[in-house]
């Protein structure tokens, strides 16, 4: 098993335990190690594997067991210990009932009928994933007109090379170099630019009306705090004017436009993170305005924990949740927040992180709990 990491990350995510220090910038991850050779290791010998909710609630509860308001935030011991040994557990539970990984994690769901997710791909990188000017993170595509998943494979990496055409010709060669997660990241400013960029080329890739936008706005990024309570749409740049920095209701505006350009080709049918993560009364106002036709995803505001999805679930501050084992720690508490945001009727995508690893156990996740979407970067990632 291998633990992600993200560059951007949410405020609320379980603790990621670093080693501080010059080594490797301060990055490394050894007294996570530590933790799992001599207190987690030595805990669990003897446990049956089988039984995932029992061992990663002894995990988190027993070994662990620090919490705050959120809930258990895995402080003592670190979530990327835990989770390196909850996703070990799971691999090993289903090699013990001599089952797929995607079932065992669907027989520990309780969902009867798992299913192959609708992959996003991000094909455009700004934000904290590319050194170009854009503010919004992620522009993707969702072959939503696909059959099968190797159509939807086809089409995505289709749009993808028909993309790096139109970027070429309009900016030249440099600037089809990539971002963080392999989407390029042309030096354009204006996130509606970006928009035109991918729907040129769906066009041109004989896509039209097969593929759905979505854009990861990751917006806490660019937030310019309680006190100023703005977004600021230049954030890259020091001296950012303030006609860069919109209110929220600006902001909204801002996203109603694209949503309203791009109905008629390929439509916006998913937006997440559109505002901070505490930032509450502008997700619910923004999601009574569109959700009924755009999903709003929740991530850095629902960090995969169950008592912040709730909170979002009592408060519809969205209507679909991101899933990324890393920000909460173990696979039990993920299948909870998955569980519960379903019964509310929200839509589920699973994700990778920027700091992904070659670990493939979140396209089983996908599979197992039929998520229904998946992303994972672009084609090239």
């Amino acid at each position: 098993a291998a633990v992600p990491s993200g560059a951007s990350t949410g405020e609320f995510e379980a603790l990621e335990m670093r080693d501080g220090g010059k080594a490797y910038m301060g990055k490394g991850v050894l007294n996570a190690v530590k933790n799992v050779n001599e207190i987690i290791a030595p805990a669990l010998i003897g446990k049956d594997v089988k039984e995932q909710v029992a061992i990663d609630k002894y995990m988190v509860e027993t070994l662990d067991g620090t919490q705050n308001e959120w809930g258990w935030c895995k402080k003592k011991l670190g979530a990327n210990a835990i989770l390196g040994v909850s996703l070990a557990v799971c691999r090993a539970g289903a090699a013990a009932r001599k089952v797929p990984l995607w079932q065992h994690i669907a027989d520990l769901a309780g969902n009867p009928s798992p299913c192959l997710p609708v992959p996003s791909f991000n094909i455009i990188n700004g934000g904290s994933h590319a050194g170009n000017k854009l503010a919004m993170q992620e522009f993707m595509i969702l072959p939503v007109g696909a059959e099968s998943f190797t159509e939807a494979m086809k089409i995505g990496s289709e749009v993808y090379h028909n993309l790096k055409k139109v970027i070429n010709k309009r900016y030249g060669l440099d600037a089809t170099a990539v971002g963080d997660e392999g989407g390029f990241a042309p030096n354009i400013q204006s996130n509606g630019e970006a928009i035109d960029l991918i729907e040129e080329a769906i066009n041109n890739a004989g896509y039209t009306g097969k593929v759905r936008l979505g854009m990861d706005v990751a917006s806490s990024e660019f937030y310019t705090g309680v006190e100023d309570n703005r977004y600021n749409l230049d954030f890259k740049n020091p001296n950012a004017p303030d006609s860069e920095k919109l209110p929220a209701d600006k902001l909204q505006e801002l996203y109603e436009g694209f949503i309203a350009k791009t109905k008629d080709t390929s439509p916006i049918v998913s937006i997440e993170d559109p505002f901070d993560q505490d930032d509450w009364n502008s997700w619910i106002k923004f999601t009574a305005a569109v959700g009924q036709d755009v999903q709003i995803v929740g991530d850095d505001l629902t960090v995969t924990n169950p008592t912040r999805v709730k909170k979002a679930i009592d408060t519809k501050a969205c209507n679909a949740l991101l899933l990324k084992v890393n920000q909460i720690g173990s696979i039990s508490e993920s299948i909870e927040a998955v569980t519960m945001a379903k019964k509310a009727g929200w839509a589920i995508m699973t994700s990778h992180r920027s700091g992904e690893t070659e670990d493939t156990f979140i396209a089983d996740l996908a599979v197992g709990l039929s998520a229904g979407q998946i992303k994972t970067g672009a084609p090239c990632r």
